[in-house]
């Protein structure tokens, strides 16, 4: 049988050389191996685990090793972080089996010269009291502590200062909440409970609710079309939108489809929505969704949100939930926070290309939302204040209250509260 550790190292160096999404290469590295479902949970736990604290591992084995992290040999490199995850924050794993099995991947590696070294600086960690000893920089310490760069803490500080900052990201460490969305047209609340197959789920608001760890996709109620997974703040996006039977609706940027299969269930499987994407692969994966969820209102494309399409009707309301940099979802996607923030400067001005497109869509009288799932406030308020400015047709509209918060005509919402960070703001054609 595959060894997790083995698994989670091998998977672990791919992701740091290639960049990858974490939850595509842990699901093919799980799909292809032989694990039971505790070596699953194992691997998946040390993967995820050493991606969400790789900074501070490093600054831990940094102060341990002889030799620079940077000159360390990659293999080795994940194995010591494994190992110090382990020990620092899995109390399920004795501090023993933590270096054994560390030493033992060190020799199935072929790195046998190193398995000497993994053993002293995991001993040495141990006997230290596992101590965290952070920089005396205010900044730097933020950035070793909740594993975030630099340049992340500021970026952040700079917005919302640095309280607000730090509370952010240490929510983003903190475990993942999985949400679920029911969908009314093919059940009741008591048969999709009774479906989960002993997954608890508990109820938020109407159709939301909050998940246990388990496997959602492996139960009668996901099988028959009863729900489908989304985050809090998406539903919230959905409902700021308020479709309604009698709309005709715009999902310019829509896969994989989840804001699409909201509001087609808002609108009870009436009237009609347009979902776009990009790439056609990504337009069928809405197809497929609508199918097994049974929504028959929903007409899925592959379409450039950026260029203008004469063929289109007028829309009474339209979602345009453009691309972005991804930083209110680092809780489940840690690797988003270790690009470069100089990545992002083009963003804003491709989001404003979007929304100005989709302006071209919008019927007389008809409200827009635009939302993203960053919290940089270059890419959600400058961007809207933006579109005010140039668009004189346009008016803001006021929210709805959001889990018992009023936010006016814009909204960020922080985890832990909604789940991730998000940014919705609604607009009138006048």
């Amino acid at each position: 049988m595959t060894d997790p550790r083995y698994l989670a190292v091998k998977l672990l160096d791919k992701t740091f050389s290639s960049g990858s999404y974490s939850n595509l290469q842990l699901d093919s590295g799980l799909k292809g191996s032989d694990l039971d479902d505790r070596g699953r949970k194992l691997c998946s736990a040390l993967y995820y685990g050493v991606i969400e604290r790789r900074l501070t591992l490093d600054h831990m084995i940094g102060g341990l090793s002889s030799r620079p992290i940077e000159k360390l040999d990659g293999i080795i490199l994940n194995i010591l972080r494994c190992g110090v995850y382990q020990i620092m924050y899995m109390d399920s794993v004795p501090d023993n089996a933590a270096v054994n099995e560390s030493v033992a991947l060190a020799k199935k590696f072929r790195k046998t010269s190193a398995s000497g070294m993994v053993n002293a600086v995991l001993r040495n960690f141990i006997r230290g009291g596992r101590e965290l000893k952070l920089p005396k920089d205010g900044v730097k310490a933020l950035s070793v502590k909740y594993s975030a760069p630099v340049e992340l803490v500021k970026s952040l500080a700079d917005d919302y200062g640095r309280e607000a900052a730090e509370n952010f990201l240490a929510a983003s460490l903190e475990k993942n909440v999985t949400y679920l969305r029911l969908n009314p047209i093919r059940c009741t609340e008591e048969e999709f409970l009774s479906a989960l197959g002993g997954i608890r789920a508990e109820k938020l608001m109407d159709n939301c609710f909050m998940a246990e760890s388990g496997d959602l996709t492996a139960t009668e109620a996901f099988k028959k079309g009863w729900f489908h997974v989304q985050g809090l703040a998406s539903q919230l996006c959905c409902m700021s939108l308020a479709p309604t039977e009698q709309d005709r609706v715009l999902d310019i940027c829509a896969a994989p489809g989840g804001k699409t299969f909201t509001m087609a269930e808002l609108m009870g499987g009436n009237g009609e929505i347009y979902a776009f994407d990009l790439h056609e692969k990504r337009a069928e994966l809405i197809r497929k969704g609508a199918e097994r969820l049974g929504l028959t209102n929903i007409k899925a494309a592959a379409g450039d949100a950026t260029k203008f399409n004469p063929e289109l009707p007028k829309f009474t309301k339209i979602l345009c939930d453009v691309p972005c940099s991804g930083l209110g979802v680092i809780g489940s996607k840690p690797e988003i926070k270790y690009k470069n923030i100089s990545d992002f400067a083009g963003l804003p001005d491709i989001q404003y290309k979007i929304v100005c497109n989709a302006l071209n869509y919008l019927g007389s009288g008809g409200t827009l939302v635009y939302s993203t799932c960053t919290v940089r406030k270059a890419e959600n308020e400058a961007v809207c204040e933006r579109l005010l400015r140039d668009h004189s047709e346009l008016e803001a509209v006021e929210l709805p209250e959001l889990m018992g918060e009023k936010f006016g005509t814009m909204a960020t919402l922080m985890p832990p509260k909604f789940g991730s960070g998000f940014f919705i703001a609604k607009f009138r054609k006048k």
